[in-house]
Formats: C-alpha cells, structure tokens, sequence
C-alpha cells in the first residue's frame, strides 16, 4: 500500500482534527502519500480529492471541526453513487481509507468494501460515545466538559432564584453525555433513553428534595429520552407541580463545538495511528478504538449493530449523590 486516504463524515466532532493530523504525520513516517478527501462521501462522488503533507496539518490539533469538512451523503446511499466514489479513488491510486465518523459512516465504509474491496479502518469521531468497541469516542471528553461548563452556570440561576431547570444535552440515543454531566455536575436526576423513566419519578424525586429543604434542582435530560424532551417533560412537571418556578435550557449544538480537550487530542492521535498501521497489517472493515486504554480493533458489523451499555455503577451513582 503507497496511498492512503482520508475523510471525516458525519456529524462534526472536537478531536478530528487530531486524528487527521496523526493520520497525515503517520503516513509520512511510514513513506506513504496521504490524501484528504473533503466533504466525506460527498466528496469522493465529486473528486474533491487533495493530497496532504505535514505543512497541511500544522496548528490544527487545538482546532474543533474539521478542516477536510464534513457532510451526510445521499448520493453514496445509491450502488451508483458507490460505483462513482471508487472511480475517483481509482483515478488518485487510493488503495487504503481512514474513515473518521460514526455509525452512518462505518454502515457506507461496510458496504462500500463488501462491493469493491477496498481496505477500510475507521476511527470513532461522535460526540455521543454510542459506538461498541472503544471506550470513549472522539469529541466525548470534550462534549461533557463544555456542557459541565454550562450546567455549573445554570446552576449558579437555579440557587438564586430557587428554580427547577431541566437541561437538555446532545447524545442521540445514548445517554453518555447526560450521565457524566449529571455526575460531574451534581444534577438532582439524569433521565436517559437506557433506563425507564417516568414522569412520576421525577415529580418524586423534586418532592423528596424539597422535603429535604432543597430549593433548587438541576435534572438533565438526554435528547434521546422515551418519555419526550426536556420541554415536553418540564410541562407535564408543572401540570402537577404548579408551586415551582420551572425553566428549560437546551444546550444544543454548542457541544459539538470548541477546543478539543487534552483527552481528545491524545485519543485522536492514537487512533489515527492505529488506524493507518492497522491498514499496513492489513486489517480492513474494522474500527480503531481504545478499550482499558489498549488500542483494539473490532468489525464494522459488531460497531455498528452491537449494542453500548451505560454502566449501571453510575446510574447509582446519581441516584446516591443526589440525596
């Protein structure tokens, strides 16, 4: 293997641009040419293929986003659009691909190789945490740092003025993100789409604490939770609980953002590492991940149809400190 390309796909994520950098850097070392492919499957449709050297990805591992940019592809979802992404690898000598994303980014790697057999290793760019094989996903670490950041504000609101607020943060359907803020940010209850919750409980929960002189809480919901998002619970809530001065933040797209953490930078690193010597070993249809701290690599088929529990330690956890 001499041509090695890269892309990012997805939602965007802080630490990617680690990751690119470390791919680039990798490959150099290793006497590879690397090329960036822009705007994921999009861009491999198009041919907006360039290639990198190290100049291209100095001052970038503080950088959120991505600079190969990123987009979902309708077009690569059709066996056409496949037939022209694998002409243009064709027309640049690509033999090997780093697919930096998530779910919907390894299921078209999957299929992408199943039909030209072109070797493919991803690395798990998601802020959501819900990829099985690795232990934190890129952009994770940073994700709950940013969102801590705004919890600890909200809550300095919610004790003066003796406020309920429901938080709302990202995650999809895991709720990763909700559990670390609700530990690290000492939420009342965290309602997550892993656990059934009710409306009831957390009526429950807020008379408990407000029979234990609390005059404020902080409860965080995932965007992903059965029983309806942080608005649609806030309302019900008040329905019973008309006495409380109840207020709703949704923290949004504003996780997805920033300066990677210290974490995410090394991680980053490491797996783009691992992703370009896991083609050298000729592995393929696999994603880089980090299990205890070990670099592992498991089946796109197990990533992506495999099921990633929230550890059941931390929901008790929340449910103790929260007393």
């Amino acid at each position: 293997m001499k041509k090695i390309g890269v892309f990012t796909s997805g939602g965007d994520a802080p630490g990617m641009n680690a990751c690119i950098r470390a791919v680039v850097r990798s490959c150099i070392y290793h006497k590879l040419q690397v090329y960036g492919i822009l705007r994921g499957y999009n861009g491999m449709i198009s041919g907006d293929i360039k290639e990198l050297t190290s100049h291209s990805v100095s001052n970038i591992i503080q950088r959120g986003g991505t600079i190969l940019k990123s987009a979902r592809s309708e077009e690569f979802k059709t066996k056409e659009g496949r037939a022209k992404a694998y002409e243009q690898l064709q027309k640049h000598g690509i033999e090997g691909l780093v697919a930096i994303g998530g779910n919907g980014t390894f299921t078209g790697a999957e299929l992408f190789h199943a039909e030209f057999g072109i070797p493919i290793v991803g690395v798990p760019g998601t802020i959501d945490n819900d990829l099985y094989g690795t232990d934190y996903t890129l952009g994770f670490d940073t994700a709950v740092n940013t969102a801590l950041e705004a919890l600890d504000k909200i809550r300095d609101t919610a004790d003066s003025h003796d406020r309920v607020f429901f938080v709302e943060v990202m995650g999809r359907d895991s709720g990763y993100i909700a559990m670390e803020c609700g530990i690290g940010g000492g939420a009342e209850l965290v309602l997550i789409p892993e656990r059934d919750d009710s409306i009831d409980n957390v009526i429950h929960t807020l008379r408990e604490g407000f029979n234990r002189s609390k005059t404020s809480s902080i409860i965080v919901v995932a965007e992903g939770e059965e029983i309806g998002n942080a608005n649609s619970i806030a309302r019900l809530v008040k329905n019973k609980l008309k006495h409380l001065d109840i207020r709703v933040t949704t923290l949004g797209h504003i996780q997805r953002g920033g300066s990677p953490s210290g974490y995410d930078r090394t991680l980053g690193s490491r797996l783009g590492l691992g992703a370009v010597e896991g083609l050298l070993n000729n592995l393929t249809n696999v994603m880089a991940g980090m299990v205890n701290n070990q670099l592992t690599y498991t089946p796109f088929g197990d990533t992506i149809r495999k099921k990633k529990h929230i550890n059941e330690d931390l929901m008790r956890l929340v449910h103790i400190l929260s007393v």
